[in-house]
């Protein structure tokens, strides 16, 4: 897929992963719509862009609202495809302390952001790239994002690693299901990115996470993220795969 002058949305735009990818694909020559909640910096990330970035407001678990953002940003052109970085995580024990059964409704919101949202922006993106003519035999990509925890999740990541996995397994369903349409699906699996989220912590906790990657031994980058989830969109032969992005990390139990 040509990236130059054709339309991507990029969920979870306004920080992290998605704006590091909004911006690679801004200078590839793309035109790029931030989906991403009413109160984050979509806008602000937008406007830094310049007038190739949109910022159009969306929730990717409101299937009206998610689906209107996608719509809007095929109002710049076909839309050839989707990077799907929305997504959280909450720690959760299945005992506590005193051996109560861990939180259901805490369960719960991490699977509806993490895998129905994918879900969503699969069956979603898929149905606005569906719409228009194919170029040079393929309608578009969607590019989702799972994690490392999904093949060693740690101790607490009951709800990150279930709706992780899923998104693995969906990896290739999905590919199979949208050949007819000639629609892509690959999955990215990051490993201790540097993020936002991340910066939050002590600088000797973030020292240890970056010792624990064999090669590099540092944190990667959202930029990094960004890099490989373009070269996804423009190899038209990786589909169906779902990408370790992790210096060789391989997480411990805790």
């Amino acid at each position: 897929m040509q990236v130059e002058g054709s339309v991507f949305a990029v969920t979870g735009g306004a920080s992290g992963l998605g704006l590091a990818t909004a911006r690679r694909l801004i200078d590839g020559g793309a035109t790029v719509a931030l989906i991403d909640l009413p109160g984050s910096d979509g806008e602000a990330a937008a406007s830094d862009l310049g007038e190739r970035a949109l910022f159009t407001p969306g929730d990717v678990t409101d299937e009206v609202g998610f689906a209107a953002a996608l719509a809007t940003a095929a109002t710049r052109g076909p839309l050839r495809g989707v990077v799907h970085c929305a997504g959280a995580g909450r720690r959760l024990r299945l005992l506590d302390k005193e051996g109560n059964p861990g939180s259901l409704e805490d369960f719960e919101f991490v699977i509806r952001l993490n895998l129905i949202g994918s879900f969503n922006a699969l069956r979603l993106g898929a149905a606005e790239m569906a719409k228009h003519e194919p170029v040079a035999g393929e309608r578009g990509a969607v590019v989702l994002t799972a994690s490392v925890a999904a093949y060693e999740g740690q101790i607490g990541q009951i709800p990150y690693t279930a709706s992780k996995a899923g998104i693995v397994g969906m990896t290739i369903t999905a590919a199979r299901d949208l050949a007819s349409k000639g629609i892509r699906v690959c999955t990215i699996a990051p490993g201790i990115m540097d993020t936002p989220l991340l910066a939050r912590l002590r600088d000797d906790v973030r020292e240890g996470l970056a010792a624990s990657v064999p090669n590099p031994q540092r944190l990667g980058t959202p930029d990094e993220y960004g890099q490989l989830a373009v070269h996804i969109l423009e190899n038209a032969y990786l589909n169906g795969e779902t990408i370790r992005l992790d210096g060789a990390l391989r997480m411990a139990p805790r």
